[in-house]
């Protein structure tokens, strides 16, 4: 059996050294729990970040994978495919939308979103209204594109020159985007709640406000949400909650259930924008992935599941608000469903290897902000033995402990 350090080993030599990776080796999942290469539980409250909302190797996702290998994995957007379609269809009757463009990734999902946006707007009023306005401490994705898009600066460092057309301003704050509006502004792109900007919520009234700023102006609504979609805040899509609809939407991360793949959701008329030959993906919307992804989003799209994903948040919320009550270095608790953050008065990064060393997946974002995505399926028992270890943790931290 190769051991964890070999594996480990290996791997930086020859993997990419694009991730700060943590010394665990994952060989296996079950619900809430990762296991590692030396058989080691953990309990995970990161979810492939976000992207296991049923938990890990759901069984009837599993069945849909298992099938669908044995019969076609592959083949080419030339020709029509039976599951995109189907999938295609449960996604445009759950939502706003009447097309769904396919690709592999959040990031591939906003790429198309992105030229939708200044295809329209070219094709209407002309190539100098390409201007997109997005929001500072956002995340759009890798690509150069979306990370133009992204309102953070440790994101885009290093790959000047940017692509032009972008502007950001503060999230939240609609005064700061009606006066960022021009003549060459074509579209807004947004996140409902931000997930690496810190699990950050926008006012009461804000989307809203946005929604008609864009109607004003004649400007696109963008809303990513490849983290908030898919029941993650306790409705099927975050913008349900806000009293609107977007243009268009994107999601990616728990849409396959673990399977990569990406989806761009348009409203007439701008769902016929991408005609024949102005965008493509060769994976896109394969059988593979798309089998996998009907399965996970019938289990998804169930409003027991999306009841109980509301009220164990409602219960997580209120353990963390405790958890605060007796450790000052908690400085806030802010989240919705089971999108959860919080804010701390140091640095996350020690606390997240503190949790690790415990058994218990979580992460950092922002800096300070641990972000809590667990498995919609998550109990009240496993958010109690957060609770727990989180407890003994800023117990030590007060004290001054520094060993594990």
């Amino acid at each position: 059996m190769t051991s964890t350090q070999q594996w480990i080993d290996q791997g930086l030599t020859t993997v990419a050294g694009t991730y700060g990776r943590y010394p665990l080796v994952a060989v296996r999942g079950e619900g809430c729990r990762l296991i590692d290469n030396d058989g080691k539980q953990y309990l995970d409250f990161l979810a492939g970040v976000a992207v296991n909302n049923l938990g890990h190797c759901h069984p009837a996702v599993v069945a849909a994978i298992r099938e669908q290998a044995g019969t076609l994995i592959h083949c080419s957007n030339f020709y029509h495919i039976p599951t995109q379609i189907e999938l295609s269809r449960l996604l445009c009757e759950s939502s706003f939308g009447n097309r769904v463009f396919f690709c592999n990734s959040g990031a591939e999902a906003n790429e198309a979103a992105l030229k939708l946006a200044r295809k329209w707007s070219g094709d209407k009023f002309g190539p100098q209204r390409h201007e997109i306005i997005s929001a500072t401490a956002s995340f759009h994705g890798r690509t150069l594109a979306t990370v133009s898009a992204t309102g953070q600066e440790k994101v885009q460092a290093g790959f000047a020159p940017l692509l032009p057309g972008f502007k950001h301003v503060a999230f939240g704050d609609i005064e700061a985007l009606r006066q960022a509006v021009g003549p060459n502004t074509c579209a807004v792109m947004l996140e409902p709640i931000q997930g690496e900007g810190g699990i950050r919520i926008p006012p009461p009234g804000y989307l809203k406000a946005v929604r008609e700023l864009c109607n004003d102006h004649q400007l696109l609504l963008i809303l990513d949400e490849i983290q908030t979609g898919l029941g993650r805040t306790g409705t099927l899509f975050a913008y349900q909650q806000e009293d609107i609809e977007p243009d268009v939407m994107t999601l990616a991360k728990a849409l396959g259930g673990g399977v990569p793949i990406g989806a761009m959701v348009a409203r007439d008329p701008y769902s016929d924008v991408l005609g024949s030959g102005t965008h493509g993906s060769t994976f896109g919307g394969n059988p593979l992935a798309t089998a996998a992804a009907i399965a996970a989003f019938n289990e998804l799209n169930n409003p027991e599941l999306l009841h109980q994903c509301r009220a164990t948040g409602t219960f997580f919320m209120a353990q963390l608000e405790q958890l605060k009550g007796r450790h000052p270095l908690i400085l806030g608790v802010r989240g919705r469903g089971l999108m959860i953050g919080v804010e701390l008065g140091c640095e996350g990064a020690p606390i997240v290897n503190k949790a690790l060393e415990r058994g218990l997946l979580i992460n950092c974002t922002a800096g300070n902000v641990l972000r809590f995505v667990p498995p919609l399926i998550v109990s009240h028992a496993e958010i109690s033995q957060l609770i727990d270890i989180l407890d003994s943790i800023f117990s030590e931290h007060n004290a001054g402990v520094t060993t594990a």
